[in-house]
């Protein structure tokens, strides 16, 4: 089995050396043997796992929920079923923007022979936008509802400190409770979760949702049909892929 340097596995992986060194000290990516000069060493497998974190990290999870992903029992099934959905959505896109191009071409066809088409292209173009803007506006809508409170609540500490009056951040704290059970209500209420065990797709209470450990794109929760408590990967909602 090839052994590979802190370098090599820097090069390999397209990060910098200091990366490497940093999810060693981390705990994440612990090099298997070292050299007589006491340099790290890494397996094929340290290599493997070097580029899953990598691939965790270009989709904005952090070193803590890697770590926590990683220490999972059926951590190479919860990050086989993110690395699935996200080829399914890239698929998914490849597909929506070929039948753009086809509509596109149908257009432009008709266009230049100065015919007569139907506006029914027109309408299945913008269908097929529509629906590849949802997960993303789902995100940018809960931003936009957040950031009233997030500004309020900066300006209720600034209060507070600079000038001892401390009220209106008593009444910033009361509003928060209830805003954030609406806006987690408004978020659950469009997305699902996919286990990776089974990969039944479910919807869980609002409760365990709301209270459950998460990672940008994953929801420790327990599936409904095989009992399994994982980190279970999420998905915009489609009620009729539900059990």
């Amino acid at each position: 089995m090839s052994n590979y340097t802190t370098g090599e596995v820097a090069k390999l992986c397209g990060v910098s050396v200091r990366t490497v060194q940093y999810y060693d000290n981390r705990g994440i990516l612990i090099p298997s043997d070292f050299s007589e000069g006491g340099r790290r060493l890494y397996s094929e497998n340290d290599l493997k796992k070097m580029k899953v974190i990598c691939y965790l990290r270009e989709l904005n999870f952090s070193i803590d929920n890697i770590a926590k992903l990683l220490n999972e029992k059926n951590s190479d099934k919860v990050i086989a079923l993110i690395i699935q959905e996200q080829r399914f959505q890239l698929e998914h896109e490849v597909f929506q923007k070929q039948q753009m191009i086809e509509k596109l071409k149908e257009l432009e066809q008709a266009v230049t022979d100065n015919v007569n088409f139907s506006l029914n292209s027109i309408t299945d173009l913008a269908h097929i936008m529509e629906n590849k803007k949802k997960i993303k506006k789902l995100h940018l809508n809960l931003l936009l509802m957040g950031l009233p409170m997030i500004l309020l609540e900066l300006a209720a500490i600034a209060l507070w400190i600079f000038t001892g009056i401390w009220w209106p951040f008593v009444v910033y704290a009361v509003l928060a409770i209830p805003f954030a059970i609406f806006i987690s209500k408004y978020y659950f209420n469009r997305v699902s979760y996919i286990c990776p065990n089974c990969k039944n797709v479910f919807t869980p209470s609002f409760k365990e949702a709301f209270f459950a450990m998460h990672t940008p794109n994953t929801r420790k929760l327990t599936c409904p049909q095989c009992k399994q408590k994982s980190y279970c990967v999420e998905t915009y909602r489609n009620p009729s892929n539900e059990k």
